[in-house]
């Protein structure tokens, strides 16, 4: 079984930045792509970013690209997000997600592990 634990949220200003990571265990890390998501109160959750096994290949949400940055540290079994020029409307609560597959996905529903979310929220 695998399990997610990611640390990293809190309260920050509107501009600011934060640096989430997830820690894996329970299956082979380096074999299988990561995402992130996000579920803000009232809304569904959305796709945020995205890394494959090796690193080599990531995507992002619109919302973020230029902001956000995906990376994995296989080595340690972690997935991070740095999250720049935080904005208010980044204020959710965040997910790591983990896709048995090599590729990476958007869609939330080819992940099979989550983890139970860190919250992040951004003052105006």
């Amino acid at each position: 079984q695998v399990q997610l634990v990611e640390s990293g949220g809190g309260l920050v200003q509107a501009g600011g930045s934060l640096r989430l990571s997830c820690v894996a265990s329970g299956r082979t890390f380096s074999s299988y792509a990561m995402g992130w998501f996000r579920q803000a109160p009232g809304k569904a959750r959305e796709f945020v970013a995205a890394i494959s096994w090796s690193g080599g290949s990531f995507y992002y949400a619109d919302s973020v690209k230029g902001r956000f940055t995906i990376s994995r540290d296989n080595t340690k079994n972690t997935v991070y997000l740095q999250m720049n020029s935080l904005k208010p409307e980044d204020t959710a609560v965040y997910y790591c997600a983990q896709r048995l597959g090599t590729t990476l996905s958007t869609q939330g529903g080819r992940y099979d592990f989550w983890g139970q979310g860190t919250q992040v929220t951004v003052s105006s």
